[in-house]
C-alpha cells in the first residue's frame, strides 16, 4: 500500500514538474495569476487614467484632442494585455525554441498596437490640419489622408511579417510582374483613378456642388471616390458616373455661377404706339436700376431694348441678371419681376402683350354665296 502511494506521488511530481511542454505547472499557474493581474491593472488603467484624460479633454475648446484621445483609446488599453502577456511567459522560462516563437508573438502585438494607433490617430489628425485645404481641396486631402491610412496598414502588415521571417521585399517583386499582367486589363481602371485625380486638381466640382453633365446626369455631387464620382439627381436617385467620363467631358458647375440670369422676350401688340413701347421699356431699366435684387449694369451685361418685330407682336428683349445664385430666391425674384412686367404693360403704359393669330383679308366675295337672313322687324 505504502509502495503504490509512493509511486502515485512520484507520478504527481513528474506530471507537476512536466506540466505543459516541459513547464511547471506551478510556474503556469503563477504565470496565468500574473496575466490575469494586469487584465485587473488594464480596468484600473483604463478607468482612472485614460477616462480622466477624456474628461480633461472634454473640458478644453479644442476639439482635436477630444477626438484623437478617442481613436487611440482602445490601442492604449491593449497595452496592459501585451505586459501581462510579455511577464507572464518570461516567468514561465520556455525552451529555447518555445520562447523564441513566444517572443515573435510578443513583438507582432506590439507591432500590430504601434501601427492600430498610428492608424485610428490619422483621421483626427485631418480634421486638426485644416490649413491644408487653403491650399488642396478639402477632397485631396481626404484622398491623401486615404494614402497614408493605407501606406500605414501597409508598412503594419509588411513590419508584422518581418518578425516572421517573411521578407516583403521578394513578394513584392513578384506582385509587380503580376500587376504588370493585370494593368493591361485594368486599363478603365487606371484611367478613372487618373480622372478622379485630375477632377481634384483641377477644382471642378466638390461635394455638395450642382453639376450638369450633357446627355449623362444632372445633380448634387455627394462623393468623389478613387473609380467613380456618385451624383444625387434631384429625384433623390444616386448615379455613379466614372471619373474618365467627367474628366472628359464638359461639365457644367451651377453652384460656381456669379449671377442668375433672366432673358425673356416681351411680345408687346402691333397697336402699341411709340410713347406705349418706351414707357414698357424705360420703365423696365429704371426698375432694374433700382431694385436691389438685380446685379448692377457695370458688373454685368443688362439689356433693355426693342428686338424684332414678329409675326404677330412687336418684341422686347430684357437681358438681365439677378444677385442670387439660389434657384428658389431666383424663382421669386423672376416673379415678382413678372409682375411688375405685367403691370406696367397693361395699366401705366395701356398697350397689351401680343398672341399669335392670323388675320384673313377677302377682296371679293365668290357669286353663289348665301343671302344674309335679315329677321323681320319687331320678330
Amino acid at each position: 500500500m505504502n509502495t503504490d502511494i509512493t509511486e502515485l506521488w512520484t507520478l504527481t511530481q513528474d506530471v507537476w514538474s512536466n506540466g505543459f511542454m516541459g513547464v511547471d505547472v506551478g510556474k503556469i499557474i503563477i504565470a496565468l495569476l500574473i496575466f490575469f493581474g494586469f487584465l485587473i491593472i488594464r480596468g484600473v488603467f483604463s478607468r482612472y487614467v485614460i477616462d480622466r484624460i477624456s474628461k480633461w479633454t472634454d473640458n478644453t475648446e479644442n476639439r482635436v484632442d477630444d477626438k484623437i484621445i478617442h481613436a487611440i483609446k482602445a490601442p492604449l488599453k491593449f497595452v496592459p494585455i501585451i505586459l501581462g502577456f510579455y511577464f507572464a511567459l518570461k516567468y514561465a522560462g520556455l525552451d529555447e525554441t518555445l520562447g523564441e516563437n513566444f517572443t515573435k508573438i510578443v513583438r507582432s502585438l506590439i507591432s500590430f498596437t504601434i501601427f492600430w494607433g498610428l492608424y485610428r490617430a490619422i483621421e483626427p489628425v485631418s480634421y486638426s490640419i485644416r490649413s491644408l485645404n487653403k491650399l488642396l481641396t478639402p477632397v485631396m486631402v481626404l484622398w491623401i489622408f486615404k494614402i497614408i491610412k493605407f501606406l500605414t496598414f501597409f508598412v503594419g502588415a509588411a513590419v508584422t511579417l518581418e518578425i516572421w521571417g517573411i521578407h516583403v521585399g521578394p513578394m513584392l517583386a513578384g506582385l509587380g510582374l503580376f500587376g504588370a499582367a493585370v494593368a493591361l486589363g485594368a486599363q478603365d481602371l487606371f484611367k478613372n483613378l487618373i480622372g478622379g485625380f485630375t477632377i481634384i486638381a483641377e477644382h471642378r466640382f466638390m461635394n455638395g456642388d450642382w453639376i450638369k453633365v450633357d446627355g449623362v446626369v444632372e445633380g448634387v455631387v455627394e462623393d468623389i471616390g478613387l473609380r467613380s464620382t456618385r451624383i444625387r439627381r434631384f429625384d433623390k436617385a444616386p448615379v455613379h458616373v466614372p471619373n474618365a467620363q467627367l474628366s472628359d467631358a464638359a461639365v457644367i458647375n451651377f453652384s460656381r455661377m456669379t449671377n442668375r440670369r433672366i432673358y425673356w422676350k416681351l411680345g408687346l401688340s402691333y397697336s402699341s404706339t411709340i410713347e406705349q413701347l418706351q414707357i414698357v421699356r424705360d420703365g423696365i431699366t429704371s426698375h432694374l436700376k433700382s431694385n436691389n435684387e438685380f446685379e448692377t449694369s457695370n458688373k454685368v451685361t443688362t439689356l433693355v431694348h426693342i428686338d424684332s418685330f414678329n409675326d404677330s407682336s412687336i418684341d422686347l428683349m430684357v437681358y438681365c441678371f439677378t444677385k442670387t445664385t439660389d434657384w428658389g430666391k431666383w424663382l421669386e425674384v423672376k416673379e415678382e419681376f413678372a409682375f411688375f412686367i405685367k403691370e406696367l404693360v397693361e395699366k401705366k403704359a395701356g398697350t397689351s402683350f401680343a398672341f399669335p393669330s392670323q388675320s384673313i383679308y377677302l377682296e371679293t366675295l365668290p357669286a353663289d354665296r348665301p343671302e344674309i337672313f335679315v329677321p323681320p322687324e319687331g320678330k
